[in-house]
């Protein structure tokens, strides 16, 4: 069931998803070598959402979040410089977070939400 894997999942992207992993002693406008389009697969391993499911996230030159897509969640969180981040999405009143890593055009991180949980990774596209 999509719907319920959004709603369950949504946190996990970006995976990438998904607070900030910025330190406070951080700039605030801290450039990353990230930007752009991400794909996110995000596999749920705990619980009864669905198994897997994709969404694009595109990170911007200052390490933000934003959905890429055309379903409906918000997101937010930052990718730090070194590629560590911290995302929170949610979906029609059910939330999830998710951390982990980028490196290079790859990454890889966990994610909970509600009875979920599970694992995502990320592909930078084009």
């Amino acid at each position: 069931m999509k719907t319920a894997f959004v709603r369950c999942a949504v946190g996990a992207l970006a995976v990438v998803s998904i607070g900030a992993a910025v330190a406070a002693s951080a700039p605030a406008i801290a450039k990353t070598n990230f930007d752009g389009t991400w794909s996110v697969v995000v596999v749920t391993e705990k619980g009864d959402c669905d198994r897997a499911y994709r969404y694009p996230i595109r990170i911007n030159d200052d390490g933000s979040l934003i959905n890429a897509g055309s379903t409906s969640f918000d997101i937010s969180g930052k990718v730090s410089p070194n590629g560590k981040l911290v995302v929170r999405l949610s979906y029609g009143g059910k939330s999830a977070t998710g951390q982990g890593r980028l490196s290079g055009a790859s990454g890889t991180g966990q994610w909970a939400g509600g009875a979920c949980a599970g694992t995502w990774t990320a592909e930078r596209r084009g």
